[in-house]
């Protein structure tokens, strides 16, 4: 059976940008603004949403942060070869 996750995300490029961010949206800012205003990635014109997603379509680092989240959650920092990723994981169904 194949997973499949939705998730949007905040591409940076440095982990103190990404920290940072990280304890803004904990703080109450919202993702989705947040994305739109900082985020390398041209997602951010839809607030860093990717849609559904499932396995080996996302690079490697990514993709497995993404797979092991919760709804709801906001990842750490996730360094790929485009920089450091902030990810929300907004729906997982099989």
């Amino acid at each position: 059976m194949t997973t499949f996750v939705k998730a949007s995300h905040i591409l940076v490029k440095t982990e103190d940008e990404a920290l940072k961010l990280k304890e803004e949206i904990s703080n109450g800012k919202d993702f989705a603004q947040a994305a739109k205003e900082v985020s390398l990635c041209p997602s951010k014109q839809n607030g860093g949403d990717l849609g559904y997603f499932t396995k080996n379509q996302m690079v490697k680092e990514f993709e497995d942060a993404a797979f092991s989240m919760e709804i709801g959650e906001v990842s750490n920092p996730v360094k790929t070869q485009f920089g450091y990723h902030l990810i929300y994981l907004t729906d997982k169904k099989d």
